[in-house]
């Protein structure tokens, strides 16, 4: 599963399913293999979020983007979060982007 398979019909789709999608795309994706379970869960409730703001019929831009990578950076202490796992969940913001 990939995002594409993600966002197929996203204005359609329960959002009870589109979570399953979504949490299936990001445990069993080789790319997140390196994300422990916190990252992973940070990086799910960002792409819920976007989900919802999707559905709603609103864009998600460049700006959006880099407002949540922001502040993801300046708690990435706090929340653990190394470099690589934020270049990571840039790569995964990216390709929700409208």
């Amino acid at each position: 599963m990939d995002t594409k398979d993600l966002l197929n019909d996203v204005q359609d789709t329960p959002s009870y399913i589109l979570e399953r999608r979504l949490n299936k795309l990001v445990h069993d994706n080789y790319k997140f293999r390196n994300l422990s379970s916190e990252n992973k869960e940070v990086l799910l409730g960002l792409v819920k979020k976007y989900i919802k703001r999707i559905k709603a019929g609103q864009a998600i831009t460049s700006e959006t983007i880099r407002r949540d990578t922001h502040n993801l950076y300046e708690n990435r202490i706090k929340l653990k979060i190394t470099e690589q796992d934020l270049d990571d969940f840039r790569e995964v913001l990216e390709l929700l982007k409208n």
